[in-house]
């Protein structure tokens, strides 16, 4: 049977695999092929379709670039870096020309004593040239050594410093975020890119040494040293393309293994990987897999050989034509003996210069793509970033006030807010309530300084009654006086210190005062009680780390909150990990932070916490539909009061009445009571998710 009846006679799957170089194991497991969903990807067509010419053609903007770079970051390196490689190209010439003298003494009629001796003048200028390129190399090393970093530093300072100013409505937008993200893969590209100029100029300058040299000697000479060059920089061409190309199946080939070997050691996934025996998938997956990619390198071994064997067969016909050249010159007394060596010499410096060449071209062109995709993020951030400057807040800020305030996400259908409007006041507790995806969360951005309405105003109040509109007001001063606890608060992974005193990140740590806040916290026993107290890392897998449970992150967080102290504080489903008594000990905590003066916003689904709320806003799809005390809301026989008789309900409990509800909070506020039913279990899974 030939192989081309065997093809057809295997199975659709199998054929369909030798197509395209896909498992049947990526195919079931992964729908096709395991690729981030990473913008660096676009540059992948790009640089497997793009020849040698274009990227040497390239060059001089990629040299631009990091010169520019290294310029802005030290100069001193910089220029001795320049410096440096332009006079080991001088010395390398240097050298050739002292090689010629010495041969020319060596190959000169006479006695071989006095021809050592006419030589020895040319070997001290071979000798000083070999020195001066070893300190010159050394030289180069040094400053680049010195630069590289700093050119690496320099770069990821101006893009994260440029992305962490950016209007949040901005990287809502896909366009503008895909650009930002784009742009963290060519942080360090500026450093190997300053790494591969110095290695390509090195290269480069060398060779254009070599050839000046030999275009004086001999004006045949030049024509040989490129006819042996050529075939030698086309198979170095070809094997570079090849090899990215199939660095880019291997590393598929490979990260899909990676995932699905990760699982068999994962505590998480222990009972499926045994009782349902997906170790036993796995592993025969991971076979499969790993011969395709066995299969993969020995194709690309086998081309490799071909490619080497076609460029070395045309590069040793040249080097055979080239010194049939030479002998010819040398035989018909056109060409002295001497340089013919010399010529011989710097022929096949050459050429094993050219293969290095090639690869670190190809290497800095793709780095070029990359840390141009830093320079647009960098443009992008600063088009979108929020203003430095602004007009003062008053001091103090009596309450924020939102009027008639509309929002809509990029992209999105339908405003996530419509013609909202509250009132926050310092010393009472404000509460959101609504559905997921009523606009409660979007609604805390707005008055947190992160998202500007598109229609209405949000006013600072001073105590004097002065107000300043949020697009006008120095944005920095807002959020100073904002803190904020979102249900997905970070979970840094630092030590129990650093995530409580981050919350204040712009002020020396006050560790005093950090105690203090995870004392009101209730979470200053249980760090202290940790094997390394506070300076536990607060995540597995490092030394010192320690696993928290999501209560005790929560308490964490709320402490990170209470030691910005902040006058307003915006705080997003604080207890939804908490157990029963911790969720009403935390409750109270909030309450005594309103008596403390804060402006407390609460967004929460335990409408048994909201009873207690001194003003209670209920949103709609965007739209504020009701407002007031829970005993208002309640007799109106709204939105709120079914919400809460549906909570009411999953305990047995009828719906409260005029009697059974407790009066209003006084206004100043009292320590909260307990609800007249429990607030863990009593909320719906839907309602305690994030919006």
């Amino acid at each position: 049977m030939t192989s081309a009846e065997a093809h057809q006679d295997a199975p659709p799957d199998a054929r369909k695999t030798a197509a395209d170089g896909i498992s049947n194991a990526e195919r079931e497991l992964y729908g096709g092929r395991l690729r981030y969903d990473q913008s660096y990807v676009r540059h992948e067509g790009p640089l497997t379709r793009l020849g040698f010419g274009h990227m040497a053609a390239e060059l001089p903007r990629m040299v631009g670039m990091v010169l520019r770079t290294g310029w802005r970051t030290d100069r001193r390196a910089l220029a001795g870096v320049v410096a440096a490689e332009l006079g080991q190209g001088v010395t390398a010439g240097w050298g050739l020309v002292a090689v010629n003298s010495v041969l020319t003494q060596l190959f000169s009629d006479g006695p071989t004593a006095d021809k050592l001796r006419d030589a020895l003048p040319s070997l001290a200028v071979l000798a000083v040239a070999a020195v001066a390129t070893a300190l010159l190399s050394a030289w180069s090393t040094a400053m680049s050594g010195r630069l590289e970093p700093q050119v690496e530093r320099a770069v990821s300072a101006r893009y994260y410093t440029a992305v962490t100013h950016v209007e949040v409505e901005a990287t809502e937008r896909p366009e503008v975020q895909r650009v930002l993200e784009a742009g963290r893969f060519g942080t360090d590209s500026a450093r190997s890119m300053l790494r591969l100029s110095v290695g390509v100029g090195n290269v480069v300058i060398g060779m254009a040494a070599a050839a000046v040299v030999l275009a004086s000697l001999h004006w045949a000479l030049l024509p040989m040293l490129l006819a042996v060059a050529v075939p030698k920089g086309w198979g170095a061409v070809r094997s570079a393309r090849r090899e990215y190309v199939s660095r880019l199946n291997w590393v598929d080939h490979r990260r899909a293994i990676a995932s699905l070997l990760a699982y068999l050691i994962r505590p998480h996934a222990a009972g499926e990987i045994r009782v349902h025996a997906a170790g036993t998938k796995l592993l025969s997956s991971y076979e499969e897999m790993s011969r395709q990619t066995e299969a993969e390198q020995r194709r690309l071994a086998r081309a490799q050989a071909g490619t080497d064997l076609v460029a070395g067969a045309f590069a040793g016909l040249a080097s055979l034509g080239c010194y049939g050249m030479l002998w010819w010159l040398l035989a018909d007394g056109g060409l002295p003996l001497a340089v013919g060596g010399t010529a011989v010499i710097a022929i096949r410096t050459s050429t094993a210069r050219l293969t290095s060449l090639v690869q670190q071209v190809n290497r800095l062109y793709e780095e070029l793509l990359f840390l141009t995709d830093t320079e647009d993020a960098i443009d992008m951030a600063t088009e979108h970033a929020i203003p430095r400057t602004g007009t003062p807040l008053p001091t103090p800020v009596r309450e924020v006030r939102v009027e008639d305030v509309s929002f809509t996400y990029p992209g999105a259908d339908s405003p996530s807010l419509k013609g909202v409007s509250v009132r926050v006041p310092r010393g009472e507790v404000t509460a959101l309530v609504g559905a997921n995806g009523s606009g409660k969360t979007t609604l805390t951005k707005v008055l947190a300084g992160l998202l500007l309405p598109a229609e209405g105003n949000v006013w600072w109040v001073g105590e004097s009654g002065e107000p300043v509109e949020l697009r006008a007001a120095e944005r920095a001063q807002v959020f100073a006086s904002v803190g904020v606890l979102a249900q997905d608060f970070p979970r840094w992974e630092m030590t129990a210190a650093a995530n409580v005193a981050i919350g204040a990140g712009d002020r020396p740590r006050d560790m005093d005062q950090v105690r203090k806040a995870a004392r009101d916290a209730d979470v200053l026993d249980l760090i202290e009680g940790l094997p390394h107290g506070w300076d536990s890392i607060v995540f597995k897998g490092y030394e010192r780390g320690v696993q928290l449970s999501g209560g005790q992150w929560q308490r964490l967080g709320t402490a990170r909150t209470r030691y910005r102290n902040a006058p307003v504080l915006l705080v997003d489903e604080p207890t939804s990990a908490l157990d029963p008594h911790a969720e009403i000990a935390a409750f109270e905590k909030l309450w005594s932070l309103a008596r403390e003066g804060h402006a407390v916003v609460l967004v929460t689904h335990r409408l048994a916490a909201t009873m207690n709320a001194d003003h209670i806003y209920v949103l709609d799809d965007g739209c504020l539909v009701e407002d007031g005390t829970h005993p208002e809301l309640i007799a109106r026989g709204g939105l709120y009061q079914s919400m809460f008789t549906a909570q009411a309900a999953q305990y047995g409990l009828t719906t409260p009445t005029s009697d059974t509800v407790p009066p209003p909070r006084p206004s100043t506020p009292g320590p909260a009571r307990s609800p007249h039913f429990p607030s863990d279990a009593g909320t719906p899974l839907e309602h305690r998710t994030e919006e």
